[in-house]
Formats: C-alpha cells, structure tokens, sequence
C-alpha cells in the first residue's frame, strides 16, 4: 500500500482505535462481574504479545539487552496503571472512569517538567484548571462526591501519564515494536503472578460468552487498536493525531449510555465537556483553529 493511500487511511484508523477503546469501557464493567480482573488482563496481554511476536518475529534479530529492562519497566508500569483504573471501574460508572483516565494528556506536560525541565505552556496551567472544574461538576451531587472508584480511576489516570513519560524516555533510539511486544509480555506476567492472590480462573472455567469478550479484548482492545494507533500517528501530524485520541473518551460515554449502563445528567454531560477540552487544550493547544483562521485569513 503506498504512502498517499496510508495518509488517506491515517486519521480513520485513529477514529477506529479509539472507538475500540471506548467500547471496552462498558465491557469490561461487564466482564469484570464473571471474570478475575488479574487473570482477564493476563490473557489480554499475554495474547497480544504473542501475536505480535509472530507477526513481526523478523525483528527479534536486532534485539539486545537494553531491551529486556526496558521492556520490563515498562510492563510494569502498564500493569499497575491497567489494576489501578479497573479497580477503579468496578466502583464507578463506564463514562466516568472513560473520562478521568483521560486526565493523564493534562498531568503528562507537569511530569515532563520534572523529568527534562521543560516548563509547561499557559495551554497546559489552562486544561489543568479545565480538567478540576470538570471533575468537580461530574463528581456533584449536591456536594463533591468522588466515590473510591473515582479516586483509584484519577490515580490510574496518573499512572498513565508517568508510562508515557517512561515510553518517550525508554524508547528513543529503539524499535518501538519491540518494545510493545516486551511490555505486553512483561504485563502479563505481572498480571499472570496477581492470579496467586486473587480469585485466577473459577473452577468451572468461564462460560462462552466470556470467552468471547476476552478474545474481544485481546485481539481488537489491545493488537488492533494499538497497530491502528502507531500507524495512523505515523502519516498524521501530532495536534491532529492527539484531539482523535482524545475520542476515546466521549465515545467510552457512548457506549456505556448506548447499552444502559449510565444515564447522566446535565452537569456531568457539562464535566465531560470540560475534561475533554483540557485534554484537547493540553495536547492541541488550539493549533488547529490558529491554523484555520490563518487559512481563512489568505
């Protein structure tokens, strides 16, 4: 498939990756009454590992090392952010727990400032105010009310935003391939070892339907929606890449209002709207309507 028919196809298959993503909001919220969270997310990431490993298994000859750590850290970093925000799930409802993941774009400029000083633009101080007046309204019930669920989603959100500190900073000068493949791996590892302390696989096995939304997961939530994602970045410039990305959050609210799992209200549809602008304010800082109006201007 040659480079123009790529750049036509680019920012659709960031549409698609991220309309998956949305809809694993609600169906894990399902998924997670039948199966073991530990064990559901070793199987997800233990399948896709593999089948990008075989896929792209010409490029094992370049690996080193350096891989394995990295890899590893990263995996890590992946299982905790993943156990953390399903935690959180299981307390709260699909459409939140989309849209306080989302917070990870706002806090990622802050942690970058500590790691390579680089000091946050007004656009970023901006969506962080943005994104607190959000969760304040969507968390108001005549009063702040952030149930245990919101909390351990707002620290998964957190714990996003330092993997995609560790990626940028462990991935320079590596196959990024690889990379994905090793923390796969190494998440489901972790996730494998979490079965020990947790309920593993009922006793009865799990039912078809399980198996169904397991194989969901793995196959389109992870293998899929990652490839889309990696390369649809790759023929669209970033501003636009990160305000489709951003998708993912108002299509999780979607679904879950789609299939019945939550019914908002006013102040929290506003909320989500504040969120979703400090994210498209953080990751965009509005290029795309300086753009327009210069276009507009000729």
């Amino acid at each position: 498939m040659n480079e123009t028919m790529m750049k036509k196809l680019a920012k659709p298959m960031i549409v698609c990756a991220t309309l998956i993503w949305g809809s694993t909001f609600f169906i894990l919220k399902d998924a997670l009454d039948d199966v073991d969270l530990m064990f559901l997310m070793a199987f997800r990431f233990g399948f896709a590992a593999v089948l990008l490993g075989l896929v792209f298994w010409k490029r094992w000859k370049t690996i080193d090392r350096s891989y394995w750590w990295r890899g590893g850290l990263l995996g890590l970093f992946m299982f905790l952010a993943y156990s953390v925000q399903n935690y959180g799930l299981m307390d709260t409802t699909p459409g939140k727990n989309a849209f306080f993941t989302a917070v990870y774009c706002v806090i990622v400029p802050f942690l970058y400032w500590g790691v390579d000083r680089l000091r946050p633009s007004r656009f970023n101080v901006l969506a962080a105010l943005l994104c607190i007046g959000g969760i304040g309204l969507v968390s108001w019930d005549g009063g702040i009310a952030l149930t245990r669920g919101d909390v351990l989603t707002l620290c998964g959100g957190f714990i996003y935003a330092c993997h995609i500190v560790a990626v940028a900073k462990f991935s320079q000068g590596r196959d990024a391939v690889l990379l994905s493949i090793l923390q796969f791996g190494s998440a489901a590892l972790c996730f494998a070892v979490g079965t020990a302390f947790t309920q593993g696989v009922p006793a009865g096995g799990l039912s078809p339907n399980a198996w169904l939304v397991l194989l969901y997961l793995a196959v389109f939530g992870t293998t899929i929606g990652q490839l889309f994602q990696n390369v649809g970045q790759k023929y669209t410039d970033p501003s636009s890449a990160a305000l489709l990305l951003a998708l993912e959050a108002p299509f999780g609210v979607m679904f879950s209002v789609a299939f019945g799992a939550e019914t908002p209200g006013g102040l929290m549809y506003l909320g989500f709207g504040l969120i979703f602008l400090a994210v498209v304010c953080s990751e965009t800082q509005f290029q795309f309507l300086r753009r327009g109006a210069g276009k507009a201007g000729e």
